[in-house]
């Protein structure tokens, strides 16, 4: 009789230990919801429910490709093997990273962005589970000055000009 009620307990004890599979939490904060273009913005968060090395990150945004692109690279859809990764401490299931705007390929233009966290490395259009979180950065232009170039554009082609009128006249008393 004694073990009948010893089994159910035993049972719901096992059943409240084994974490549901599918049960991931992701969340993502950003160090400011408006930047210019060019500052350093930190994104931070965590990951529960599953025992993962890094999250997948990929943003989206005005004339960026829909699927998405990876923080570093804005020319290069996300899932073409471009995506951005940021370490999870496996003590404490939380991440960061610092996304340097002011060094990413390709044209940013200002505008709403959305930062797309992922436990998984697929892109925005092949979701498979609702595993994400997301955080929206509004970007104003540049508050630097647009660097000028140093010197003249044709300095660079007359030089060419100029070695290989020397290379021809080398040539020349050679023969």
């Amino acid at each position: 009789m004694i073990r009948a009620p010893l089994l159910v307990l035993l049972a719901a004890v096992l059943v409240m230990a084994v974490p549901v599979s599918g049960a991931v939490i992701l969340t993502v904060n950003t160090s400011t919801s408006v930047a210019n273009i060019g500052d350093t913005i930190t994104l931070h968060g965590t990951v529960n429910g599953t025992p993962t090395i890094a999250v997948f990150l990929f943003v989206t945004g005005p004339d960026l490709d829909p699927r998405g692109v990876a923080l570093d690279n804005l020319n290069i859809p996300a899932g073409r093997g471009m995506f951005t990764t940021a370490p999870v401490k496996l003590s404490d299931g939380t991440w960061t990273y610092v996304w340097d705007t002011s060094i990413i390929l390709g044209p940013m233009k200002p505008g709403k962005y959305t930062v797309y966290v992922l436990d998984d490395p697929v892109d925005r259009q092949r979701f498979i589970k609702a595993d994400y979180a997301t955080a929206d950065i509004e970007f104003l232009p540049s508050d630097k000055p647009v660097a000028e170039t140093p010197f003249d554009p044709l300095l660079p082609v007359l030089a060419l000009g100029v070695t290989g009128c020397m290379l021809g006249v080398v040539g020349w008393k050679k023969e």
